[in-house]
């Protein structure tokens, strides 16, 4: 009650007070728009001046002319204003074109400024390959993916003091990829607006593993895999880095518990090859994985019975019915092998794995081969890991290991084979729309860079990385003289590439010497 007594009594003064200010308001705004002339103020004729119409002729050409100086000072004082503005312009433009010139954006617009830094930090993810892929000349202008986990790098470039698989020794290297994990962790923990749902909370352990690449004109491209909520399920992140603070790309739910793998091998003869591969193949690709499909293309008649009982016996074994035999009375040709055990297969679309019988490949590995295949959008080219001869490795410790015992990954045991190109995943569909492999190509080598060639050329993306599920187990190669001058020079290559590392090669050539210094050695000191 008293506050309402208190507003009734001070109501009429407020109002009395708003009309005397309003009143005081308009006196200064007349007073102010008001014209001056020189020396009177003309309101109202006075006595000495003419009345009448030539009276008042006089008093309107009078305040017109007052009306033009008015308008003549006030163009002057905008002419004066509109040079200031101008130097002041000047000034601010030379300030942004200090920043603008190395990011390229545009002059004329100073108050686009930032949107044109948004729209070139964006254009430069376009050309990082991060939604599409660009058509490149060869094969040696692909920019190699390199893969890590939470202690380790995968790398290909090692010069001749890295190694193949190793902590980052460089602090900056260890807290760029700490960083993309970290946003990566920080992207999925965090609470959809728009949503009231719970969902796990992701911790580094969840992390499986990460690939990136560096383009020197464009930035880093970072692709990190998580586990998800649920057997086959995986969450994925897509960070990239413009020159710039780390931005966010994607954030995908990837669901791989229906998603199948058919094994494409082409096979001539190596029964006991076969057989080794069935074995990885049971354990990795049946027991571990479930999701897969095996076809054989083989060649000819000899051993094609033994064969055919290793996998019926593998069937039997392991109840597996998902198995595609297809038997060639013709040359070997490992392109028309894959060529055809692809276009056989009648069912949904699926990932062609094309693959070798001496290849091991682990379950990781065929998550992987899902993960990196996209259809219509991204073929996968793993460079595997490929074995030295192990008679040389192993051979001054008077037995060799298990197979199991040799899948290290260190500089001693093997290479990162960045040559070849035979290992690749893509859906069937990719494959079919691109034309397939050259089937004019005969015997060992040739195809499979020439079908690399095909997709480097399209707008597919290929995801080229060394992969630490995947190796090529050593073997004695053989060079035929039937084949052509350039495939005999790659096979003699793969060949020489194949035996041992550079220091363990150079043990062999000076065997002689180093023996001679221990037999010396050996004397002194019995002298």
């Amino acid at each position: 009650m008293m506050v309402r007594r208190g507003l009734s009594a001070w109501l009429p003064r407020v109002v009395v007070l708003l009309v005397a200010l309003c009143s005081v308001v308009s006196v200064l705004y007349m007073l102010a728009c008001t014209p001056k002339g020189t020396d009177e103020q003309l309101t109202f004729p006075r006595a000495n001046i003419p009345t009448g119409k030539e009276g008042y002729q006089a008093i309107l050409q009078e305040r017109e002319e007052q009306h033009r100086n008015y308008i003549n000072s006030l163009k002057k004082q905008i002419a004066q204003l509109k040079d200031k503005l101008q130097e002041r312009s000047e000034q601010l433009k030379s300030v942004q074109d200090h920043y603008t010139d190395s990011l390229g954006l545009e002059r004329n617009n100073p108050e686009k400024t930032h949107t044109d830094l948004l729209e070139f930090l964006r254009s430069q993810i376009d050309k990082a390959e991060v939604h599409a892929g660009a058509k490149l000349p060869t094969e040696y202008a692909a920019v190699p993916f390199e893969s890590f986990t939470l202690q380790k790098v995968y790398q290909l470039e090692m010069g001749l003091t890295r190694h193949p698989e190793e902590k980052p020794v460089r602090k900056d290297k260890r807290d760029e990829l700490a960083e993309a994990i970290e946003l990566a962790l920080e992207t999925l923990n965090s609470l959809d607006s728009n949503s009231n749902t719970q969902h796990p909370m992701y911790a580094a352990s969840d992390f499986i593993e990460g690939i990136y690449r560096t383009e020197k004109d464009k930035g880093t491209l970072y692709e990190l895999t998580f586990k998800g909520d649920r057997p086959h399920k995986f969450r994925r992140i897509v960070l990239f880095r413009p020159f710039g603070p780390i931005m966010k790309v994607k954030n995908e739910n990837l669901n791989m518990a229906s998603t199948l793998i058919n094994i494409v091998v082409p096979l001539a003869k190596r029964a006991s090859k076969f057989r080794q591969f069935m074995q990885n193949f049971r354990e990795m690709g049946i027991e571990q994985d479930g999701r897969i499909h095996l076809t054989v293309v083989y060649f000819g008649k000899e051993q094609m019975n033994e064969v055919k009982t290793i996998l019926e016996n593998t069937s039997k074994s392991a109840n597996f019915k998902n198995f595609t035999f297809i038997q060639l009375n013709e040359e070997f040709s490992r392109g028309k092998g894959l060529d055809i055990g692809a276009r056989v297969w009648k069912g949904n679309n699926v990932i062609l794995f094309f693959c070798d019988v001496d290849i091991y490949f682990t379950a990781e590995f065929l998550n992987a081969c899902r993960l990196n295949t996209q259809s219509g959008k991204k073929v996968f080219y793993p460079v595997l890991f490929s074995q030295y001869n192990p008679a040389i490795i192993y051979g001054h410790h008077g037995s060799i290991p298990s197979l199991e015992q040799q899948l290290v990954i260190k500089k001693e045991t093997g290479f990162w084979r960045d040559f070849g190109f035979g290992m690749t995943c893509q859906y069937r569909s990719d494959f079919i729309n691109i034309g397939g492999f050259d089937l004019d190509i005969k015997g060992w080598g040739g195809e499979d860079v020439h079908l690399y060639r095909k997709y480097l050329h399209s707008n597919l993306i290929v995801v080229r990385t060394p992969v630490r599920g995947l190796f090529h187990l050593w073997h004695e190669k053989h060079c035929l003289d039937t084949l052509a001058p350039e495939q005999y020079k790659m096979c003699m290559q793969s060949k020489a590439m194949n035996e041992a590392s550079h220091g363990q090669l150079g043990m062999l050539v000076f065997r002689h010497e180093i023996e001679a210094h221990l037999r010396k050695q050996t004397s002194s000191k019995k002298t």
